[in-house]
């Protein structure tokens, strides 16, 4: 296992369209492997495999819910306990996903990417979708998903089009979220 270096924009490699993975073998499974240690180095939500610069359609996904049975941690800190629920990992991988009818109901959110980092902006898409997509071994899964769900899938599907979520938004507000990151970038 290993954390592989996430592009950036403007990296023109981001743009690539993503092949279908043909071939469920040991190479694939130290992909998502790899891709889930970087997303959780990062850390992040979701990673698809262009990000680590590989144009394969392979995404993984963790929404890491908080544990509503986990005990309160006391924080290293400050010595105060808060309710800082540890998160439960529940790893997701797609590979080779498809959206099959997105419903009209549209939903907003405040969507980031590790390609694009620390800026946020909101972003409208189809609330509920019915998702088709592979496992590690080849198999095809069908679910209805919605909320956080539905909205990091088609983000992440985005970037097999080479598509990133601040290609959604106009010109002038892509603009600004650019010369924002550039301004982070020289401060560092």
């Amino acid at each position: 296992m290993a954390i592989r270096e996430i592009l950036e924009v403007p990296d023109p490699r981001l743009k690539q369209i993503s092949a279908p993975v043909t071939v469920f073998d040991e190479e694939l499974r130290t992909l998502v492997a790899d891709m889930f240690e970087t997303m959780y180095d990062a850390p992040g939500i979701g990673l698809a495999a262009v990000q680590v610069g590989v144009p394969l359609r392979v995404l993984v996904i963790d929404l890491q819910p908080d544990d509503p049975d986990a005990e309160p941690v006391p924080c290293a800190h400050d010595g105060h306990h808060h309710h800082h629920q540890p998160t439960k990992r529940e790893p997701r991988v797609f590979i080779n996903p498809e959206i099959l009818d997105p419903s009209a109901e549209r939903r907003v959110y405040n969507e980031g990417c590790l390609s694009v980092p620390e800026m946020y902006a909101e972003v409208e898409r189809p609330a509920r979708i019915r998702a088709r997509w592979q496992d590690l071994d080849g198999t095809v899964h069908e679910e209805e998903m919605d909320d956080l769900l539905a909205t990091c899938l088609q983000h992440e599907m985005d970037h097999l089009e080479g598509i990133l979520f601040i290609d959604h938004l106009s010109r002038l507000k892509r603009q600004m979220v650019l010369r924002k990151l550039e301004k982070l970038r020289r401060a560092a």
